[in-house]
């Protein structure tokens, strides 16, 4: 107990510490403090860790780059906006994580994620450090030529600080299959090589198969895991997914092929809950509204008889045996788990970066509801990312069914990772084990290369 409220005492000064030299950064303090709630105690049974000071160099990015983007849309009129790459650490590998187009994208988002990435990419045992980057241009409404003309821009800066060994961005929220071209085309033409510096690719130049469905089935397949530890499986649960864009479509699509049963879904106008099901001729229906007519969910429930939008509202109050937030940061808060538990939710699972408050985990925690952070849980984005670097390097490229099974045998090891220290008292804390794991493969390689 001792121990404890020392390592409780050396996290609140930490993070004091922190918030003084990053302020107004709400989303990046949350992340971190996430991050040293479970591993000081580790750091406290492990001196060397503290000695060299691993926790304070692995929560100042290595570089945060930040640059202006100007472009011009389809009437001439120019428009400016900001460009980031936060390179966080390449302690193991190149430096990997997507790029996010959105409203939202701030420094304090941008460092939040790319800390988040340091741990997940830790987990999937491959070679691959941590970054993130991205914009506040939103591609909603833009034609075709002005998401290019806003792509090259970007790219024309961007370029200088990528490459095959040095930083290989992905996707993320507003960049898909047509931004992760016009990326992709532009920086071919600037470096005047074709190298497998940008993941996510089409399977014409370069992608691999599995990548567009790699998080969602990769969420899935982490909760297959976690059910087995309670002799369970995804076969005839109950299930509610936030969400309906790739990572929420693709794990509809793989709770449907395990046997579970979707409830509901989401949109950032409500959510959609059809007492039925939505079965997979439903889940057709979503994902051309949502990927080819840009749709919102709302018209779901006029498409079919029985079901029912919330207008304005989040899906947590379904009753539901599994949750899989695959939305945003932060959607579900500490009331809305317990509505959740209350309703009898055996497991949730984060599709998302970080959908649930620290108040959210704590009352899942608190239950003893099997609940996977996002660094493992979504992890198999990532995952196939890096078997594209890896696919790219070799010059070929594997079928579906051999990048399934890799993601498979990967996620499976996560969860192992994830159990082997977070167990305790019975229950697996796989917040504490996602963390701890996450960060001991890091830690010891900064260790064995000296202060640097």
């Amino acid at each position: 107990m001792a121990k404890q409220t020392k390592a409780q005492e050396l996290v609140a000064k930490f993070m004091a510490g922190l918030i003084r030299r990053n302020p107004g950064e709400a989303e990046f303090h949350q992340a971190v403090q996430e991050v040293a709630d479970s591993v000081m105690p580790f750091i406290l049974e492990h001196p060397p860790y503290a000695k060299a000071k691993v926790l304070e160099r692995l929560t100042e990015p290595d570089r945060a780059i930040i640059f202006r983007v100007s472009w011009q849309d389809d009437k001439g009129e120019v428009h400016v906006e900001r460009g980031y790459r936060v390179q966080f650490s390449n302690t193991i590998g190149p430096y990997k994580g997507g790029l996010r187009f959105h409203p939202t994208v701030t420094l304090s988002v941008m460092k939040f994620l790319g800390f988040e990435q340091i741990f997940k990419n830790s987990l999937t045992t491959l070679p691959m450090g941590g970054a993130k980057g991205g914009s506040n241009f939103d591609p909603k409404g833009k034609s075709d030529n002005e998401v290019m003309r806003f792509c090259q821009s970007f790219m024309t800066e961007l370029h200088k600080h990528i490459g095959k060994d040095m930083d290989v961005p992905a996707g993320d929220i507003g960049v898909g299959g047509r931004e992760i071209g016009f990326l992709f085309g532009h920086y071919k033409r600037l470096q005047n090589e074709f190298t497998g510096a940008i993941t996510g690719k089409g399977l014409t130049f370069g992608g691999s198969h599995i990548r567009t469905e790699a998080t969602g089935y990769g969420c899935v397949y982490f909760v297959h895991e976690m059910l087995k530890t309670r002799k369970a499986d995804v076969k005839g649960k109950k299930v509610v997914v936030s969400g309906s864009g790739n990572v929420a479509q693709y794990a509809a699509e793989k709770v449907l092929q395990m046997g579970g049963k979707v409830l509901a879904m989401s949109d950032s106008g409500g959510f959609v809950y059809d007492k039925s099901g939505i079965n997979e001729e439903k889940l057709e229906y979503i994902k051309e509204l949502k990927n080819v007519k840009r749709g919102r969910l709302e018209s779901y429930a006029r498409k079919f008889k029985g079901a029912k939008f919330h207008k304005g509202q989040r899906p947590w109050g379904v009753p539901c045996d599994i949750a899989l937030p695959c939305a945003t940061q932060n959607e579900i808060s500490g009331e809305e788990a317990q509505t959740l538990i209350k309703n009898g939710v055996i497991a949730v699972a984060e599709g998302a970066n970080m959908p649930t408050t620290l108040e959210g985990v704590h009352a899942f925690h608190d239950a003893k509801v099997l609940f996977a952070p996002g660094k493992a849980a979504n992890a198999g984005g990532v995952a196939v990312s890096g078997l594209e670097q890896s696919q790219n390097s070799l010059r070929l490229m594997w079928s579906r069914e051999e990048v399934d099974m890799r993601l498979q045998q990967i996620m499976k090891e996560i969860h192992t990772q994830c159990a082997r220290y977070g167990a305790r008292d019975g229950y697996i804390h796989y917040v504490d084990g996602a963390n701890i794991a996450g960060f001991k493969k890091v830690a010891d390689a900064m260790i064995a290369y000296g202060v640097v």
